[in-house]
């Protein structure tokens, strides 16, 4: 950029100016004041790293105009940030770089730390919490012992992805098509002991707790409700032939039960092992289930995946045909709903249909349609319908059969009617350094101890290695699994598995209301005042998981005493994505664009506006050059009008004109302020379309700036001049806050413009210069037209009988009465 003079709009020497200001007087700290309303602002909190990206700046953005803005309206604000700083991504660098874990962290959260410093962003710094840090994992360990005496935390076996050469778990990441991401050994499924969370005690407060989330985006709901997946149907119990044991499966259409030809268990059936332990094929089976199991945790959906499996050669009977059904192994049925096992009626379900298709399975039509009567129907039908070639419940429709069948079951003491959800307990073992210990000690005389609270926190050692074998690293150190009995005093072993890292960002937004606590996790009184949060900002990709677990937290620390709130966040905003050339910002697609890059070229103000003017905040954000050279352009034109009229701030001018009554004439500038103010006010409280807001102020500068040289000839004119830069500045400075502090203080203000009142407007100057009519026949709407505000009665009423569209509904007939109310609304009464 060309240097121009001593006036030029030197940005990085404003902004490092205020950001020091900033800090030095603690302006964006805060503490209780019973006297001041609150608002909790919060976007999610970043993982470090290393470096911010632009989804960072948007996110942090977005909050913090409404931080700012609620500041200035007087409100007591909280504005916190920490980081969730522990996880894979540490310890892979450990093993790679030869880093350790809490280093490499560290480091990376010094320098994001930096960078968010240097776009300006109003966090009070006196609450920033790590959670690597032991004063903040301590307080896991402390939930987590309370989870256990109140039996929500439990363990049990589970299939997790197993390296045999590495000796380790492997996330689902960590797997590469079918090997390991290390040694590119198969990946085999095996059974471990497993720490779980009772998150399924809470799935129906989950779902109904959603009619108290309002503000939040209806799509995010239905995730969650799907997610949760509440079904009502009826367990049914399909005994083995020549066996003890029994299949349980649950059924949402009961009804279709005498079609059920064949039976199918997910590779993760805990029966499965017992089928197939004398069949000829047992390894073949052991290696096709491995196989499908980790196909499927990668895949996710098993819609997608052709229908595969097989043939147990064991057999189960229905109960209610007594007939023997074949029981198939399949991948189209999965552990995480219902029972793991489904009874297959392959003429009434499309991919029970497709299996039984593949593998040449018995199809028996027991549905027809309602008042129909055909049978035998090439059509595969789905619905509900009237219940055909099913004993003494034939003829029947489904509902009713549904019910009787049920009652059935029950008296007969093979099976109930019942709820289930999809939702599964949370498992939050990680074979991994880099989490939180759990705080559990493993004793041949007294079992399963927990650690004493005196004795939190389990630190991590220090004394390990990160090979990528072998195990878990904390296997490795025998300072920290040998240890001894809290109870019986003799010797015992430490769990080695850590926390699931969604664990620590669960409950985060608790400790910022608190962090200097050392009894509890945190200070009820503290949280009373400060939560719930009221506006919480975050990409959709945590929709489901994080706000469901955080959900979660909150209800239980709520049933433990510690909080009196039901949900945590009432207001969720669900940013748009970052976008370039078409897709998201990614490295490995080669179109990152560098935060700091950016600041030093325009500045962290123009940077900041760019990406708060070039989409709404829900929308996806597309990432311009030429966007971004001119929200500078505009920040610089500011710089210069300022300049050009800081004349009418000198000593001896008149003082500010914001506080002055209403100006005697109602100009063309004077309205535009006041309407301005109005609409950036709305659009950030009320919208959230901090993009229009933006565009208000842009508007407002013009007309400002091409009404000017006249304003200047008359006190009066002046006056105003200085009310709509003040203002300006004002409105501007929630979203480019630097300039707008140097320019506040350049024009001779004392106090900080991030702390000085918003503005207020008139009401009636505020109005539009347009209104829209609505027409009214008998008080049914049939038209609307736009026309000048406080436009006589007379010509208002003229225009609307005039209307084509009026005149069709008239018919001829003459009005009765016409009712006007001004501005608003004409309604003709015939």
């Amino acid at each position: 950029m060309k240097k121009k003079s001593a006036e030029e709009y030197h940005f990085i020497q404003i902004e490092e100016k205020w950001q020091k200001k900033w800090e030095e007087e603690q302006v964006f700290s805060c503490r209780e004041d019973s006297e001041k309303s609150k608002f909790y602002c919060l976007e999610m909190y970043p993982y470090p790293s290393g470096r911010i990206h632009m989804g960072h700046v948007r996110n942090f953005s977005i909050v913090d105009v409404i931080s700012r803005f609620k500041l200035m309206r007087g409100f007591n604000v909280l504005h916190p940030i920490g980081w969730d700083a522990f996880g894979m991504p540490a310890e892979n660098a450990a093993i790679k770089e030869g880093i350790h874990p809490r280093k490499w962290t560290l480091d990376n959260i010094a320098h994001m730390k930096g960078q968010l410093k240097r776009l300006g962003f109003s966090y009070d710094w006196s609450r920033e919490v790590a959670t690597c840090l032991p004063e903040y994992y301590k307080w896991n360990q402390w939930i987590f012992l309370r989870l256990l005496e109140k039996g929500l935390a439990f363990q049990k076996e589970s299939l997790v992805n197993w390296c045999p050469e590495c000796q380790t778990v492997l996330a689902n990441e960590q797997v590469i098509g079918e090997q390991c991401w290390r040694c590119d050994n198969v990946v085999e499924q095996k059974n471990m002991e497993q720490w779980f969370l009772k998150i399924t005690d809470y799935a129906e407060e989950l779902l109904t707790g959603h009619e108290f989330l309002e503000k939040w985006p209806e799509h995010v709901l239905t995730m969650q409700r799907n997610w949760i997946g509440k079904s009502r149907g009826a367990h049914i119990v399909f005994p083995l032939v020549h066996s003890s044991q029994a299949i349980e499966v649950f059924t949402t259409r009961i009804d279709t039960i005498y079609g059920a030809t064949f039976m199918v268990l997910s590779p993760e059936h805990p029966l499965v092992d017992e089928l197939i332990t004398d069949s000829p094929q047992k390894q073949e089976i052991k290696e096709w289930i491995s196989k499908t199991v980790l196909a499927l945790r990668q895949q996710g959906d098993p819609g997608e995946i052709e229908k595969e499996g097989i043939d147990t050669g064991k057999k189960a009977v229905n109960p209610f045909t007594g007939e023997e059904i074949p029981i198939w192994i399949a991948n189209y049925v999965l552990m995480e709903y219902g029972t793991g096992a489904i009874m297959a009626v392959p003429a009434h379900d499309q991919r029970d249909f497709e299996f039984a298709q593949k593998y040449g399975l018995l199809i028996r039509e027991v549905i027809v349609p309602e008042d129909d009567g055909s049978q035998g129907s090439d059509e595969l039908f789905t619905d509900y319908g009237e219940v055909v070639n099913s004993g003494p419940f034939s003829g029947k429709t489904s509902r009713v059969a549904m019910e009787e069948m049920a009652a059935f079951a029950e008296e007969k003491g093979f099976g109930r009617a019942s709820i289930i959800y999809r939702l599964r307990d949370w498992g939050i073992s990680r074979q991994r350094y880099w989490g939180t210990p759990i705080p559990v000690i493993f004793c041949d005389e007294c079992g399963v101890v927990g650690v004493p609270y005196i004795d939190l926190p389990v630190t991590l050692p220090p004394d390990v290695e990160f090979k990528g074998e072998e195990g878990s690293p904390l296997e490795q150190s025998e300072s920290f699994v040998h240890t001894q009995c809290p109870q019986c005093g003799g010797p015992a072993r430490r769990e080695t598995d850590t926390m699931d890292t969604f664990f620590d960002s669960s409950w985060y937004y608790f400790r910022y209301c608190s962090p200097e606590e050392f009894e509890r996790p945190f200070t009820p009184e503290k949280a009373a005042y400060w939560l719930p949060v009221n506006i919480y900002v975050g990409g959709v990709e945590h929709a489901i998981l994080h706000l469901i677990y955080a959900r979660f937290f909150c209800k239980f620390l709520r049933d433990f005493g510690l909080t009196q709130i039901d949900e945590p966040f009432p207001h969720y905003l669900s940013q748009g994505m970052v976008t370039k050339n078409g897709a998201a910002m990614s490295k490995s697609r080669g179109n990152v664009v560098d935060p700091d890059e950016m600041i030093a070229r325009f500045g962290a103000d123009t940077t900041r506006l760019f990406i708060l003017f070039a989409a709404p905040p829900e929308k996806e954000f597309a990432w311009s050059e030429k966007g971004i050279e001119g929200s500078f352009r505009f920040l610089s034109r500011i710089w210069t009008f300022f300049q050009e009229n800081l004349d009418l701030f000198e000593s001896g001018s008149e003082a500010s004109s914001l506080d002055s009554a209403k100006p005697k004439e109602q100009t063309a500038l004077a309205v535009k302020i006041h309407q301005t103010i109005k609409k950036v006010s709305e659009d950030i409280e009320k919208r959230l379309h901090l993009n229009t807001a933006i565009s208000s102020i842009m508007e407002l500068f013009n007309q400002t700036r091409k009404e000017h040289e006249e304003l200047r000839k008359t006190p009066e004119g002046k006056k105003l001049l200085k009310e709509a830069l003040e203002t300006m500045l004002l409105l501007l400075s929630p979203f480019s806050p630097h300039i707008c502090e140097e320019l506040w203080e350049k024009t001779g203000h004392e106090t900080l413009c991030a702390l000085h009142p918003w503005p207020d407007f008139d009401q009636e100057l505020a109005l539009e210069d347009v209104v829209t009519i609505v027409i009214q026949i008998n008080g049914k709407i049939r038209d609307k037209f736009a026309i000048e505000r406080n436009t006589s009665e007379d010509k208002v009423t003229q225009k609307a009988l005039e209307l084509e569209r009026i005149q069709n509904f008239l018919g001829g007939k003459e009005p009765q009465r016409v009712i006007y109310i001004k501005n608003k609304l004409v309604n003709i009464v015939i």
